[in-house]
């Protein structure tokens, strides 16, 4: 697939004519990447912010006793790293591969430029800041006051609306991560994690075989996330 087709998949780059993505295209390069290859690590200097094409990536701090917290994982057609443009210009996390894969990247000088050429692409830049932090935000919040059964529904719901499969009234999905570390997403530990799975299933919401989930109940399992219908 050529660049110009993955960019039209990004929010940050969706509704830019031919000819900016043309420009777009030109200033940028594909970075291939295996499976645990890191793409930079915390505090070094930002050189430019990616595009996922293909594959899964996770961004996230290593504590000093070597303990790993994920902050977020990026999927393909989402943009990370954008906002180490600002601030001290340093990426705040390291971005390890999750699955082998491909991303675009972007130098930060030649995208400076085009920002100061075409002011639609700043105002791309901040919906997509914006709404990047608003799922931030909504993170910290289940991370501060949700118990994990309902941090574990949020993020099942999630993942059912980004892909997952319907078939007589159940909806079929595949975990996008393993579970330990899901249990770093949702901000707890193994143990943990395991037992807010047997209470969905023991509330009839979900059964679970490996890394495939059954959500029986969409309705019921959102009222359990504490989250309204999409």
């Amino acid at each position: 697939m050529e660049i110009a087709e993955i960019l039209k998949k990004s929010l940050l780059f969706s509704g830019l004519e031919n000819e900016h993505l043309s420009e777009v295209a030109a200033i940028a390069t594909r970075r291939p990447f295996a499976r645990g290859e890191s793409l930079f690590s915390e505090g070094e200097p930002a050189a430019g912010f990616y595009l996922l094409a293909q594959g899964s990536m996770k961004l996230c701090k290593v504590s000093p006793d070597g303990k790993e917290k994920v902050l977020h994982f990026v999927h393909p057609g989402e943009t990370f790293a954008e906002a180490a443009f600002f601030g001290d210009g340093k990426y705040p996390a390291e971005a390890r591969a999750t699955e082998k894969g491909e991303a675009v990247f972007f130098p930060r000088e030649g995208f400076m430029g085009l920002l100061e050429r075409n002011p639609r692409f700043s105002l791309n830049l901040i919906v997509s800041l914006s709404l990047m932090l608003r799922r931030f935000a909504r993170q910290i919040e289940e991370l501060t006051f949700a118990e994990v059964p309902a941090r574990l529904a949020a993020h099942l719901v999630e993942l059912a609306e980004r892909k997952s499969t319907a078939f007589q009234g159940k909806t079929y999905l595949d975990l996008d991560m393993k579970k330990g570390e899901l249990a770093s997403r949702l901000g707890t530990v193994s143990e943990t994690l395991s037992r807010a799975f047997r209470k969905l299933k023991e509330e009839g919401l979900i059964e679970v075989e490996g890394s495939r989930v059954v959500i029986f109940d969409m309705e019921k399992l959102r009222n359990a996330a504490g989250r309204r219908p999409a």
